[in-house]
């Protein structure tokens, strides 16, 4: 993002003021940066309720975890404040933060989410009382995930899964699934979909992730059929795709629109038959015959 913020500044310096446009290329620095801290979105629900606890009404209330990461690129300059000191994490990697954040802790939320409402869950805290889904997601991301992040300076992974999982099970942060599922179309590549092309570039077939893929299908397929809305760029797409396909047929639709799933999956027959077996399975709450049974 740093890079993008620079040239963002450049190209708009550069409508008003040619000469203020090069200095900014020449000497102005935009470090890359990372947060993480949960923060869901302060719907009617939590703002009613933050009304009957304080005894007054605050419109731009947000609630926030206490834990709080915030990563920014070390460009070996004096940034002037000691950032160190204020917990900010100066690495040379910004993008292997990132992407351990978005495939472990972003992963994990989204399987967590499908998965958690067809389960009959509403938030997270309470996903994670299912014990089977609880474990379900730590063995996910310890074993499918985590594998092929690869090396995050400063970063142990084990640690942060553990710390991830922990963050999940606080019951003071009412993070709702439904929040977590809307748009999947647009999370779902980046936080399964490259977990998952990993696996099969090393020949390994995920079942936990093809499991959690499946919950997403499911969960778009059995909306669409009950005509409830869908929150997601595609959900016209999605609803029409739905009512012309079963279950199992409704995975290769998206995949061969791109929609989430992408079209080389449907040359992989070992990954197209794992996932339709998935979707079945799930579709039929067959939870016994899925990674969920232990």
């Amino acid at each position: 993002n740093g890079r993008k913020l620079h040239a963002a500044l450049v190209d708009y310096a550069g409508q008003v003021d040619a000469e203020l446009a090069a200095w900014i290329k020449a000497e102005v620095a935009v470090p890359c940066t990372m947060v993480d801290s949960i923060t869901p979105a302060s719907d009617a629900s939590f703002l009613s309720d933050l009304t009957t606890q304080l005894g007054v009404e605050d419109a731009a209330a947000v609630q926030r975890e206490s834990f709080a990461q915030w990563v920014v690129e070390d460009l070996g300059i004096d940034f002037g404040p000691d950032l160190k000191a204020a917990g900010v994490i100066l690495t040379s990697d910004v993008a292997a933060w990132e992407r351990a954040k978005l495939r472990i802790l972003n992963g994990a939320h989204s399987s967590i989410a499908y998965l958690g409402l067809l389960r009959g869950a509403a938030s997270v805290a309470e996903a994670m009382r299912d014990a089977a889904l609880a474990r379900f997601a730590d063995e996910m991301v310890r074993d499918e995930i985590q594998p092929f992040v690869g090396t995050v300076p400063g970063l142990d992974l084990d640690a942060y899964r553990a710390d991830v999982m922990q963050r999940f099970r606080n019951p003071a942060i009412v993070h709702r699934l439904e929040q977590i599922a809307i748009d999947g179309s647009q999370k779902i590549p980046y936080r399964l979909g490259d977990s998952l092309a990993a696996n099969r570039a090393a020949s390994v077939l995920p079942g936990h992730i093809v499991t959690a893929l499946a919950g997403w299908i499911v969960f778009l397929h059995e909306r669409a059929r009950a005509g409830t809305p869908i929150a997601d760029l595609h959900a016209a797409a999605m609803a029409e795709l739905a009512a012309e396909t079963d279950a199992p047929a409704f995975d290769r639709a998206l995949a061969e629109r791109d929609i989430g799933l992408t079209a080389t999956m449907l040359i992989d027959d070992a990954l197209i038959a794992a996932l339709e077996q998935a979707v079945r399975d799930v579709a039929d709450r067959r939870w016994d015959a899925t990674p969920l049974a232990g």
